[in-house]
Parts: structure tokens; C-alpha cells; sequence
């Protein structure tokens, strides 16, 4: 996308990355993806099954586009900053795994 704004460290993109996803449900969406691509991962290892390796991706990344498209009506950061976007999906998950996205929430001025 040419007019994506650049970003010096995850630091810097983690802001624009939340600033993305202020809908509840969008940040849910992603959340409910990210641990279903995970257990296809782990489905994949334990039954040595590569389709669910191949699913994974797919199942992760359909979650989170379809929330940016019917949701939150943005474009997905992963088109232009791939590594980041996906850094920041896991570290979403992590915060609302261990109960700290709200607080994160509040504090960058994001609670909708």
C-alpha cells in the first residue's frame, strides 16, 4: 500500500497495529484465527498431517482479513508490514491471554 506509514521497530508499529483494530470484535476475530491456526499447527505435528500445516495460514489469516474487511473496514497491516502484522497478532493474543489487553487498551487511548 503506498500510503502505509513506515516504522523505524515493533515499538513504533504497535500503536498503528492497535490504532488498526479498535472494534472489539475485529481484535476478537483475530484472537479466535490466531488460536485456531495454532491448534491446526499442533494437529499438524502430533498427527504428522502437512494439510493441516498447509490450513493453518489460511485459517489465521481469514479470521483476521474478513474482521478488517465486514468489521473494521480498514486494510489489513500484513500486506504492508507482514513480520510486524504477525508479531502483533501473537502479542494481542498474549495480552488477552494473560488479561492485560484492556488495560493496554486504555492506555493507548483505544476502547471502543
Amino acid at each position: 500500500m503506498a500510503n502505509e506509514p513506515s516504522f523505524p521497530a515493533y515499538a513504533d508499529f504497535w500503536p498503528f497495529y492497535l490504532g488498526q483494530h479498535r472494534r472489539r470484535a475485529t481484535r476478537l476475530f483475530h484472537i479466535t484465527g490466531t488460536l485456531l491456526a495454532l491448534l491446526a499447527i499442533l494437529n499438524a505435528v502430533a498427527n504428522l498431517d502437512i494439510g493441516w500445516l498447509l490450513a493453518a495460514p489460511f485459517i489465521g489469516y481469514g479470521f483476521a482479513w474478513a474482521a478488517h474487511m465486514f468489521i473494521e473496514k480498514n486494510h489489513p497491516a500484513t500486506f504492508a508490514h507482514p513480520l510486524w502484522s504477525l508479531r502483533g497478532d501473537f502479542h494481542l493474543l498474549w495480552l488477552w491471554l494473560t488479561g492485560q489487553l484492556e488495560g493496554e487498551l486504555m492506555r493507548r487511548g483505544i476502547m471502543t
